[in-house]
């Protein structure tokens, strides 16, 4: 029986990978499909990871506090290391105080 699921899963993986190559043989042209097209990758990312740095710390808090201090240095084009340690200190400082309240 598990055979079974396991080659249910490989034929529905497999489908819709090959459904789209099929269907659409010639180019998109249409300027509203290919930017919708464009920004999926970005929007799986997000909702794949976004939860997980809700629930990563011990408090939402803190959580938005590193997601906040992560977006500001992200716009103003810190490196990658940069934006990191601005959230990591961000959730450290915001957990210390957290716990000095509660």
């Amino acid at each position: 029986m598990i055979y079974l699921y396991i080659g249910v899963m490989a034929l529905v993986t497999y489908l819709i990978r090959v459904i789209p190559l099929t269907v659409f043989r010639k180019k998109i042209e249409n300027r509203y499909i290919r930017s919708f097209l464009y920004y999926v990758p970005y929007t799986c990312l997000t909702a794949m990871t976004f939860p997980a740095i809700l629930y990563a710390t011990a408090s939402v808090i803190s959580a938005l506090a590193g997601v906040a201090a992560a977006a500001v240095f992200a716009f103003r084009d810190r490196s990658l290391v940069m934006v990191a340690a601005a959230a990591c200190l961000a959730v450290f400082v915001t957990e210390q105080i957290l716990l000095l309240v509660l």
